[in-house]
């Protein structure tokens, strides 16, 4: 198989689901590879679940959403050296929203 057969995005009829442009999503349809970051949030919630035994899990799409987006924006803002603007732009945020966000983990 090559490179270009293993990253293109199947037709949407195909799959018998929408995909959706920005993310090429598309519902991991059978015999599909799954997106890379999405194995990994598959791996690691199944590893919180294993790890929680018969604990009762709330709040989890909080947890993982606050998991992800710090070390998300701290990643594009250092590729950006700071900018917040490009940081924006690069995330697909408006920069206040941007700015809310790095008050919210303490990153101003």
């Amino acid at each position: 198989m090559s490179v270009r057969e293993f990253t293109a995005a199947p037709a949407a009829q195909d799959l018998g689901t929408e995909i959706d442009s920005r993310t090429g999503y598309d519902g991991f349809a059978a015999g599909k590879p799954e997106p890379v970051l999405s194995k990994s949030v598959l791996s690691s919630v199944e590893s919180y679940f294993a790890t929680m035994d018969d604990q009762p899990v709330t709040d989890l799409y909080e947890l993982v959403l606050c998991q992800v987006e710090m070390p998300l924006l701290v990643c594009v803002l250092r590729q950006t050296n700071n900018n917040q603007s490009q940081t924006a732009q690069i995330l697909g945020l408006n920069r206040g929203t941007l700015r809310k966000k790095l008050k919210k983990y303490g990153l101003l």
